[in-house]
């Protein structure tokens, strides 16, 4: 049995969001870790974590259980393209965690839209981590995988574009 367990291992954590978004760019300070894993996992309780911020503020960052990243908009190739994080005290033998690339997490903003992923798509802009052009190829591409009506979804690209046209670093 032992060697089925470590078969399969390491186990992928992707992961995206708000976190991911704090990664590459610094800016807004997220309260959840959403993610996705390569195997399915029953999950230990007590993932939260407490801690004090910069300002001395009690603090608590916990593991979104909800999270799903199969309703959303997803490029087929984002997991395969995922940054590995070399974390201390995380072996990536057993677990190999990994963070969304700048353009999948934009990309992945784009099924719920709110103001919140429309801010976050404007960071990744301002920060030159992903251009107009990029986000729209990888988007439509991820068409080719959604389930259901896209009209809504494409109106929402193109929305998307325009913000990051308007906030890309001049040249």
């Amino acid at each position: 049995m032992r060697d089925v367990a470590h078969s399969a291992l390491p186990i992928r954590m992707y992961v995206a969001g708000g976190a991911a978004l704090h990664f590459h760019t610094g800016e807004r300070v997220s309260v959840d870790v959403d993610a996705t894993f390569s195997r399915r996992i029953a999950l230990p309780n007590g993932l939260d974590v407490a801690y004090r911020d910069e300002d001395g503020a009690a603090r608590l960052l916990y593991f979104d259980r909800q999270y799903n990243d199969t309703l959303g908009l997803m490029h087929e190739d984002a997991q395969d393209d995922s940054i590995p994080l070399a974390l201390e005290g995380i072996d990536p033998g057993v677990l190999d965690v990994r963070i969304l690339t700048p353009v999948d997490l934009a990309v992945s903003k784009l099924g719920r839209f709110s103001e919140q992923d429309r801010a976050d798509i404007a960071a990744l802009a301002r920060r030159g981590l992903v251009a107009a052009s990029d986000l729209e190829q990888r988007a439509i591409e991820a068409l080719d995988t959604y389930v259901g009506d896209t009209h809504r979804v494409r109106e929402t690209i193109a929305s998307a574009v325009k913000i990051m046209s308007a906030n890309e670093p001049p040249k």
